[in-house]
Order: structure tokens, then sequence, then C-alpha cells
């Protein structure tokens, strides 16, 4: 059974336009392929989130959410790897690694469930032999302090509020396939 599938859009083309600033990474780069930490433990990685800093957003920004989204799944809503919420606005870092279940989030900050069910990060794991996919690393400049959302909302929940309260985004965008 071959997985072959048109390419999927930019999830964020499909947004109501924001703003943009700057994000960047000493461990992914957009275009390239995710090193071996930022995959799946069942894909033969280390399953450990990336670093990420970010610089240049907009002034009135009150706090921010970090996600990953790989919009190439296999299933028609793509796969959430990632959600962190409710950071405060004087985060301009996050440390590789800060993704996982025991980690400690700036502020108020905590994890929503993943599409794995873990309130983490889940490294790339696609199908063996699949097209290449995109993984959507984006840092969301919030108008708020902090999105009304808990720890039990799903990463809808969270993406629907966001398109309420994003003043503007920075996206990198590297890729995996094995």
């Amino acid at each position: 059974m071959s997985l072959e599938r048109p390419v999927a859009p930019d999830p964020y083309e499909l947004l109501p336009a924001v703003g943009s600033f700057t994000v960047t990474s000493t461990d992914v780069s957009g275009g390239e392929q995710l090193p071996a930490s930022a995959v799946h433990d069942s894909a033969g990685g280390q399953n450990v989130s990336p670093q990420l800093s970010w610089s240049g957003f907009p002034e009135g920004t009150r706090s921010f959410v970090v996600t990953c989204f790989d919009p190439d799944a296999p299933i028609p809503g793509g796969f959430w790897h990632w959600i962190a919420v409710n950071l405060p606005a004087s985060t301009t870092e996050l440390a590789a690694g800060a993704g996982a279940d025991d980690a400690s989030l700036p502020g108020d900050g905590f994890h929503v469930r993943n599409d794995m069910s873990a309130p983490a990060f889940a490294g790339a794991a696609p199908p063996q032999g699949d097209q290449p996919h995109r993984y959507y690393f984006v840092v969301h400049a919030v108008d708020v302090d902090a999105l009304e959302v808990d720890e039990n909302a799903s990463a809808a929940v969270v993406s629907f509020n966001l398109a309420f309260h994003t003043l503007a985004r920075a996206i990198i965008t590297p890729t995996f396939r094995h």
C-alpha cells in the first residue's frame, strides 16, 4: 500500500494574516533534515525538543505559545508534536529538552497533550519510506497574558484560541524522512 498523496499546503497560510518575527535554533534549520536528537525514539532518535530562540516580536506581546505541527502526517488533520502555552513575554528562548514531560517551563507555562497523548514534545516519526514531512516549529506572539486553556485542552482548542490572540508568528520548518 502506497502512502503517496499531494503535499499539504502550508497550514499557516490558511489562517488570517499576522505579523512575523524571527526564530532561530542551534539544533534545527529550515528545509534541512531534523537531527536524530529531534526524532522520536520509536524512529531511532532521542526525542529531545530543539533549542529555539526568538526576537523582533511586536510591541504588545504579552505571552508566547510554542508549537510543532506536521501537516504531512497521513491523516486529514495533520499531527501535533508539541504545544507549550502561556510562556511569559520575557521568554525569548527555550533550551533543548524544554519539551520533556518533566521539564519546567518559564513562569506559568505548561504543556498541552500532543497527538501521542503526552504533555510533552514528541519527535518526528513518520511512516518508513513516506514522503518527507515538514515540521513547523512556530512561536506565536500572543496579545494576552494567558490563553484561557488548561492542561486538558486539545491542540485544536489551543489553535482555535490562537486564531483570535496571535499578533505575529515566527516559523522554522525542518523536514524529516526515514
